[in-house]
């Protein structure tokens, strides 16, 4: 594979044949569901099959990292999207989450050799959410496209 060929895996592609799950947060759910729709919109643009697709709800986003290993556990799943949405609040509550899921996913990533994008949207406020959820900011959207892209590297 040559250098220009390379590049062009970062790309909207053909990813057909994959097997991809979409794990996501139900905690701020008008969020979430957001995110998962520009998620799905994105695989579908990349020619993922809608029955090669499982999405699988967690409470929250600190659940997500044992969503994404129990997917990959199950087995035949080229990459995972993660979803999921922290505000911040009064208290640093929503870093340490953050931090946690983060690691959690990195860890799961690294050990399964499984794509697994981080779409876990971090805000100072609603309004910032609704921001990265929505339309051509929409960080599901955005997630899907990391997950594909190294799902493509790997097949490369």
């Amino acid at each position: 594979m040559n250098r220009q060929e390379y590049a062009k895996l970062g790309e909207a592609g053909d990813a057909s044949g994959m097997k991809v799950g979409v794990v996501a947060s139900r905690f701020n759910a008008d969020i979430t569901d957001a995110l998962l729709e520009g998620a799905l919109m994105t695989l579908k643009e990349w020619k993922v099959a809608e029955e090669d697709i499982t999405v699988l709800r967690v409470p929250g986003s600190f659940e997500v990292p044992f969503g994404a290993k129990l997917l990959i556990d199950r087995g035949g799943f080229d990459a995972v999207v993660a979803l999921g949405c922290l505000i911040k609040g009064e208290t640093k509550h929503d870093e340490y989450i953050a931090n946690a899921v983060a690691e959690g996913i990195m860890r799961v990533e690294l050990k399964t050799g499984v794509p697994v994008s981080f779409g876990i949207i971090t805000t100072n406020d609603l309004a910032q959410a609704k921001e990265r959820s929505t339309g051509e900011t929409n960080k599901g959207s955005e997630a899907a496209a990391a997950a594909l892209s190294l799902a493509l590297l790997k097949r490369a």
